[in-house]
């Protein structure tokens, strides 16, 4: 008798071998992380580099998750997913290496567009054509990093369809748990980048994490070419337009962040002589050589926002410092909150105190005021410890690098308390700042706080941001403190505005009020000018009783000083 064959539905189907499995899953994961990474990549440049609201990180995540959403449907029109994926990566590696730098090409030449113009037609540096035309150019490149988030968010979509198809055509039997298993690949490959982002990348140049990033995406690209090249149409062409996108990602890891600062250099009027990434912020000093046997002026800007001026910054720290002190009954004891750049510290030592404790998160900037970088110019070397007098380096000083907000736990825990309180802490332009300006991180100062001593918060300027200013106030009377307020012009800034408070007896305006003349002696600041500082317009608080103090978890300061600055010309957060 003769022996039949097998027909199809009889014959046992073949399954997806383990090592295809394993190897589709785990170039899941690394795209993910890649795909995380590129959503940081982006939100952090727009945020340390163009000075933009650090909302950017919310609103780049909220855009890529709904391209990628996107691009999830639009996998649908690849007919080959063996093809496509490769090419995707191809497309995606290069997009995502050159996004940053693009944008920081776009955004410096906008800048400095009306400069050129006015040298080539010989205009006075007073007539530099600004606004119309080359003002909607200028503000819409800063729009750029949106436009390669969605890109970038579009294709990253596709990936998790197309690799869906690829696994479920390796395999003849349907693939019961095929999304699942991809999308729990993904969930893992996103955390893995997220760690690899706050562990690693935070601490390297913008430019090479972005080279770094897509390397990963070229890398599976390979592996996909190399394991299934009979299934790939083409495969010497994508095969050679991967070492070619390989020889850019080196040019890019090896000189892209050098032009990537030229070009970010261009957003400043003054020389950049010198820049650097902490963990936490985009750290660039400038100069401006002024001739006539005068000193330069040099400028730190962090995230694009200036914070000093050699030329000025003594005006700001005298009145943040000298009042506080002067309010308060002793000064063997004091705690300053931000000021790493130890220019408020120097101030302070003027006192003659036993001890001064500053509480401030990023180690590199300080570490850079105490002592700097070998690659950092030797002129702002010295510039630098001139400025803050060698300040940090002060046997009398102690510095703790920690989060304000946990920080100060860890004093309380200790049982000290001091004589006077400096915050020094940049602008409320972001809700993780909004926290150190409420009155429950008040409250704590206050249990910090010796019972006559008195304590000092920048409060933002008065004249730009009212509400924010007014509501700090109002703030740190819920938590208890006897406050008033004052300002004084900072050329740098314009007026600039402090709020005092103490914990018990006389309020700080009436201790100084009783002064016959300042304890220390100083350049600018007189006794007079710390009396007239107290003076405000006399509407400047008529509308005092609709502004809502600052309570944890509100977020309202944030939002006022978000709004103020917003109405006020556009002018930059500083």
């Amino acid at each position: 008798m003769q022996e039949t064959s097998l027909t199809p539905s009889a014959a046992k189907p073949s399954r997806l071998g383990w090592f295809d499995d394993v190897l589709l899953l785990g170039i899941m994961a690394v795209l993910a992380g890649c795909g995380l990474i590129y959503e940081y990549l982006l939100s952090h440049y727009a945020g340390r580099i163009l000075g933009a609201l650090e909302a950017a990180i919310y609103t780049m995540i909220g855009l890529m998750i709904v391209s990628m959403g996107l691009g999830a449907f639009a996998a649908r029109k690849i007919r080959d997913a063996f093809t496509g994926f490769v090419i995707l990566e191809l497309t995606v590696a290069l997009c995502g290496s050159l996004a940053i730098l693009i944008t920081a090409a776009v955004i410096g030449f906008g800048q400095q567009l009306p400069l050129m113009i006015a040298n080539t037609l010989g205009l006075p540096p007073d007539q530099l054509p600004e606004g119309g035309m080359i003002g909607s150019l200028q503000k819409l490149s800063e729009y750029l990093p949106y436009v390669w988030g969605v890109l970038l968010g579009l294709m990253i979509g596709m990936e998790i369809p197309l690799i869906a198809r690829v696994r479920q055509s390796l395999s003849d039997e349907h693939l019961l748990h095929n999304a699942g298993t991809i999308y729990g690949a993904d969930y893992i490959g996103a955390g893995i980048g997220a760690a690899i982002w706050v562990g690693f990348m935070l601490a390297i140049d913008i430019q090479l994490a972005a080279a770094l990033t897509a390397s990963f995406n070229l890398l599976a690209g390979f592996v996909f070419i190399g394991r299934f090249w009979p299934k790939i149409r083409r495969p010497k062409l994508l095969l050679t337009g991967h070492f070619i996108v390989t020889g850019i990602l080196l040019v890019l890891a090896i000189h892209g962040p050098r032009w990537e600062q030229e070009f970010n250099n261009l957003l400043y009027k003054d020389k950049v002589v010198y820049a650097k990434a902490t963990r936490f912020q985009q750290l660039t000093f400038t100069e401006r050589l002024r001739g006539n046997g005068l000193p330069p002026v040099y400028a730190l800007y962090i995230n694009g926002r200036l914070q000093f001026s050699s030329i000025d910054e003594h005006i700001y720290h005298a009145f943040l410092v000298h009042p506080t002190l002067a309010a308060s009954a002793r000064h063997n004891k004091v705690l300053i909150i931000g000021g790493g750049d130890g220019l408020g510290l120097k101030q302070v030592l003027r006192w003659e105190p036993e001890q001064v404790t500053l509480l401030d998160l990023d180690v590199g900037l300080v570490q850079l005021f105490k002592s700097p970088d070998t690659d950092m110019p030797e002129r702002l070397n010295r510039a630098m410890l001139t400025l803050n007098g060698n300040a940090l380096n002060d046997p009398r000083v102690t510095v703790i690098n920690d989060d304000a907000f946990n920080g100060v736990d860890k004093l309380i825990a200790t049982g000290v308390k001091y004589d006077a309180i400096i915050v020094d802490l940049p602008d409320p332009s972001h809700p993780d700042l909004n926290k150190l300006y409420s009155d429950y991180f008040y409250r704590k100062l206050k249990e910090l706080m010796s019972s006559d001593g008195a304590l000092t918060v920048q409060s933002t300027s008065p004249y730009h941001a009212p509400k924010a200013f007014i509501s700090i106030a109002k703030t740190l009377a819920l938590a208890g403190f006897d406050v008033k307020q004052y300002h004084h012009n900072v050329p740098s800034f314009g007026e600039w505005g402090w709020s005092i408070a103490t914990a018990g007896g006389l309020d700080a305006q009436h201790r100084l009020a009783k002064l016959t003349e300042l304890p220390i002696k100083d350049d600018w600041l007189t006794l007079g000018l710390v009396g007239g500082a107290f003076e405000f317009p006399a509407n400047f608080y008529q509308d005092a009783a609709k502004i809502k103090p600052n309570e944890l978890g509100s977020l309202q300061l944030y939002h006022y000083h978000l709004q103020d600055w917003s109405e006020n010309q556009g002018l930059n957060l500083f």
